[in-house]
């Protein structure tokens, strides 16, 4: 039999969660009010707004990573629950692949879609930390592979960025 974690223990992690969520938001509000009220300022320094929108996207990923720690070791012993969260993790990985495709696509790729592909392929690297401590806690053969495939997924995806970044910008100059 299999142990399972406590009512009590989920129930933390998911209050902890919904709780970086509703402040994740009012920060992303707070955030989209200083572009409405300042248009001008913007538009003079779109490059700094753009570097504070980056680091907010840090800070929010960040917040999220606590309870994404607690949930893991919440759930360690339960294979159950283990691969379900290895689910979950391969279907975030699929969402980086999917974000470069919308971006490919010139009419998709404006306005708030286009901005959150772009964070979502930000947050890349910061989800392979998250994939590899996970798997290095895992101890369920599946939920291991299924971590594994999504490894690969978020690994492959920021290759073909790269290269495609290097094959792009490798033309004739003069």
């Amino acid at each position: 039999m299999e142990a399972s974690p406590s009512r009590t223990q989920l129930r933390l992690v998911a209050a902890s969660y919904a709780v970086v969520g509703v402040v994740s938001a009012l920060l992303i509000f707070e955030r989209y009010l200083q572009y409405v009220r300042n248009p001008q300022d913007v538009a003079a320094a779109g490059g700094m707004y753009a570097g504070g929108d980056l680091v907010l996207e840090v800070f929010i990923c960040f917040r999220f990573l606590v309870p994404t720690v607690a949930l893991v070791f919440v759930i360690r012993k339960s294979e159950s629950y283990y691969t379900a969260y290895a689910k979950v993790l391969l279907g975030l990985s699929l969402t980086a692949p999917i974000s470069v495709g919308l971006l490919i696509i010139p009419v998709l790729n404006q306005w708030y879609l286009g901005d959150a592909c772009i964070f979502r392929l930000f947050a890349i690297p910061i989800v392979v930390v998250v994939l590899i401590f996970s798997r290095w806690l895992t101890r369920f053969a599946r939920a291991r592979r299924l971590i594994f495939y999504a490894l690969m997924i978020e690994g492959l995806t920021f290759v073909i960025i790269v290269g495609s970044l290097f094959f792009l910008s490798n033309g004739r100059h003069g």
